[in-house]
């Protein structure tokens, strides 16, 4: 990234505390949002939580939800900055195997235009409805797992 800290330091815990440098575009108590440093088109933010959460397992909904709403706001305004903006991708990699390369939760906000060089390939086929539907019968029993684990977290003490 072009930074240098201490040992494993996290460069972006170093940004929220104002031990590191950055072009900071918006900031509260929660949240910073900042340029980044290798920037796929012009106006490519980052949106952080202040608090060092690793992946979306580690972070907190409200936090959560707040990145969002910051990216959100700060989509709509790079279509008023004067920038070349026909469009706003919000892209979140979570884990190594997702391209996550700073292990600190990070929502990319940049503006998209037509010939830019930003691309994800991929084999974009349509799916037969039975396997569409057992995928979304998998997914509904990670809910359900994640329901069940944070209620037992909720309800510590708690016998089944």
């Amino acid at each position: 990234m072009g930074v240098e800290l201490p040992g494993d330091e996290c460069v972006f815990c170093a940004i929220a505390r104002g031990q590191a440098a950055a072009s900071i575009v918006f900031e509260d108590e929660w949240v910073i949002a900042f340029m980044d440093l290798q920037p796929v088109t012009p106006g490519h933010l980052l949106v952080i939580p202040k608090a060092h959460a690793e992946g979306l397992e580690d972070l907190q909904d409200d936090i959560g939800m707040r990145v969002w709403a910051v990216a959100h706001r700060l989509g709509r305004a790079l279509r008023l900055s004067g920038l070349r903006c026909e469009g706003v991708n919000l892209f979140l990699a979570d884990g190594e195997a997702a391209f996550q390369e700073v292990l600190h939760v990070h929502l990319h906000v940049f503006p998209r235009f037509k010939g830019d060089p930003f691309r994800i390939e991929a084999d974009w086929q349509v799916h037969e409805r039975r396997r569409l539907d057992e995928t979304a019968r998998r997914v509904r029993g990670g809910i359900a797992a994640l329901e069940g684990r944070e209620g037992a977290r909720a309800a510590p003490g708690r016998s089944r």
